[in-house]
């Protein structure tokens, strides 16, 4: 962990302050109540908030938290932007590759046969993967052979392959 410096403080403030300018919280007026919203939408205290924008004090993980939420920036990047850790401390996360992984609309489960091909199974083990992971998820199979028209173990096979 970094300790946190007076400048540290500073272009944090100044990079939270931009944040609650776009994010439509009054700052600039005197009663335009931007403190007490963001504290109330960060479920924070107001004086957390106050101490930050006068650059008396940096917020703890709890209000961080709070702050990224109600900003709507991820709380890697507040954390970062701190000072308190850096980027080698918080590794991105590792994704798959947005032309492998298969296309699903927002909501939708994928079946087990997409989550073969996204996991890169093998054709002479695939059939085998999924008669495993059917038995942890049950309705898998029925939405498998709804979705794909071909033949699935259903609810009742599951069971019997779970328990016996």
């Amino acid at each position: 962990m970094v300790p946190s410096s007076s400048t540290d403080i500073e272009r944090f403030a100044s990079w939270i302050e931009d944040l609650m300018r776009d994010r439509g919280y009054d700052i600039d007026s005197p009663r335009g109540g931007g403190k007490s919203k963001l504290a109330e939408d960060a479920g924070v205290h107001r004086a957390a908030v106050t101490r930050l924008l006068q650059r008396q004090s940096m917020p703890d993980l709890d209000t961080m938290r709070g702050l990224a939420h109600a900003l709507g920036v991820p709380i890697r990047e507040v954390l970062i932007r701190s000072g308190k850790l850096t980027a080698n401390d918080l590794p991105e996360a590792v994704g798959y590759p947005v032309d492998t992984a298969p296309a699903t609309a927002v909501g939708q489960r994928m079946t087990l046969e997409q989550v073969a091909s996204a996991l890169g199974i093998p054709d002479d083990r695939r059939e085998m993967f999924i008669k495993v992971a059917q038995q942890f998820t049950p309705d898998q199979a029925e939405d498998d052979h709804r979705e794909t028209g071909r033949e699935a173990t259903g609810r009742k096979g599951t069971r019997r392959l779970a328990t016996g």
